[in-house]
């Protein structure tokens, strides 16, 4: 046995970080860049039935479906924000179906006199602020809608 085989074991440990390394290569250039969805704003009037999917009716009379996470999902389905004139940032996920951003991105503003107001709901009796309807996390009492400007939510 007149070789040795440490050096047999280095090149094969070469060869296969080289052949991984190539396959890596290709499979990142055969692979398509994932491109996040183009981000767009749609206006309108909010139109909250109970039971029903909660639109936008735009000022072309287009409805358009909204939905988002959890805490948009339920200020959506307030009755209480029937009628708002509101902007959404989102993009849409299909025609006439829209996705909100997340809620603390602040996607979902009331416009009062063209002003951005942000949805919040208070308690009068804990002083504590909620960004999504229902019972007060202390006293349990319903929590009271609140339009803030984007710069006064506190």
């Amino acid at each position: 046995m007149g070789y040795s085989r440490s050096g047999y074991n280095l090149g094969m440990r070469v060869y296969h970080c080289l052949l991984v390394l190539g396959l890596l290569v290709l499979a990142a250039i055969s692979l398509p860049a994932a491109t996040p969805p183009k981000n767009e704003t749609v206006r309108g009037k909010l139109v909250v039935h109970s039971g029903e999917a909660t639109v936008v009716e735009t000022s072309e009379h287009q409805r358009i479906v909204l939905d988002g996470d959890q805490p948009t999902r339920k200020v959506l389905h307030d009755p209480r924000v029937n009628g708002f004139e509101v902007e959404a940032r989102g993009h849409f996920t299909a025609p006439g179906q829209f996705l909100v951003d997340p809620q603390h991105t602040r996607a979902l503003v009331v416009l009062e006199h063209g002003k951005p107001k942000m949805i919040t709901y208070w308690c009068d009796v804990c002083y504590i602020r909620a960004y999504a309807p229902g019972p007060c996390v202390c006293c349990q009492k319903d929590t009271d809608l609140e339009l803030r400007d984007l710069d006064d939510i506190r």
